[in-house]
Parts: C-alpha cells; structure tokens; sequence
C-alpha cells in the first residue's frame, strides 16, 4: 500500500449499518411492538424494588462507587 493512499471507509460503515439494520428487522416479530409492551408488563409486573433493571438501585450502586472512590481520595 502507497503512504498517500487514502482509504476512506464512510461507504463502508454506511453499508455494514444498513445491512445490520436488514438483519435485525428480519430477525424481529411481525408485532415487535406488541411483544415489547408484553415483555415491559411482565417485567415491571415480576420485578420488585430491588430487581437488577431497577433504576433505584442503579442509582445506589453508583451513589456507592462515588462515595467509596471520594473517601478514597480523601484519605
């Protein structure tokens, strides 16, 4: 390869997406969107305070990170 070669991969990213995006709507039900609403309901449903998709203890976890990495700094 010539160093003033250039290679220029924007078409190339471009197609890779689109075919990932051919990929995924193929791979998805015809009612994608109605079994989304059925997985978000029974999720919700199942799920209680403390369940790992819990933005509350998403937000402790890290809350507890920050504290632990502060005090470390602080000592």
């Amino acid at each position: 390869m010539d160093s003033d070669d250039r290679i220029d991969i924007r078409n190339l990213v471009r197609a890779h997406g689109a075919r990932q995006l051919v990929i995924a709507r193929l791979s998805a039900p015809d009612d994608w969107q109605g079994e989304l609403r059925r997985a978000l309901v029974s999720e919700r449903a199942a799920g209680h305070f403390w369940s790992r998709s819990s933005d509350v203890r998403l937000f402790l976890e890290s809350f507890a990170i920050f504290f632990t990495a502060a005090m470390m700094f602080l000592i």
